[in-house]
């Protein structure tokens, strides 16, 4: 659970210190040392900063979300050429070629594998 704000230097909070003292341009160590707190208290206080001005990350229900797969190595690198012709990235091409496997319903001709439906 976090505290209340701490008034700082004029500030209504020590993040708020921080983020000023930043923006003049100031190092962390003479910033820890104007506030009179540890240099490592500075770098975390603007990390919770950051990620508080982030959107909030969609619950992994959410459908259109998606999952992750991990692709080896090698077969991602022997995507980059067929990427690069269609100015693509890797991962869109990799989206791009699952999406019309599974919407054209392309999986066992793609296998081969004599597992037909």
């Amino acid at each position: 659970m976090m505290g209340a704000p701490k008034a700082t230097l004029g500030y209504e909070s020590r993040t708020a210190a921080i983020s000023a003292l930043r923006a003049d341009g100031l190092s962390t160590a003479v910033i820890a040392d104007r506030i009179g707190i540890e240099a490592k208290t500075v770098t975390a206080l603007e990390a919770s900063a950051a990620r508080a001005k982030r959107p909030s990350q969609l619950p992994i229900t959410v459908p259109s979300l998606g999952r992750s797969v991990l692709v080896p190595f090698q077969d991602y690198a022997a995507l980059r050429p067929h990427a690069a012709r269609r100015a693509v990235t890797v991962d869109q091409l990799i989206r791009d070629i699952i999406e019309i496997i599974a919407r054209d319903d392309m999986v066992d001709a793609v296998l081969d594998d004599g597992a037909t439906s």
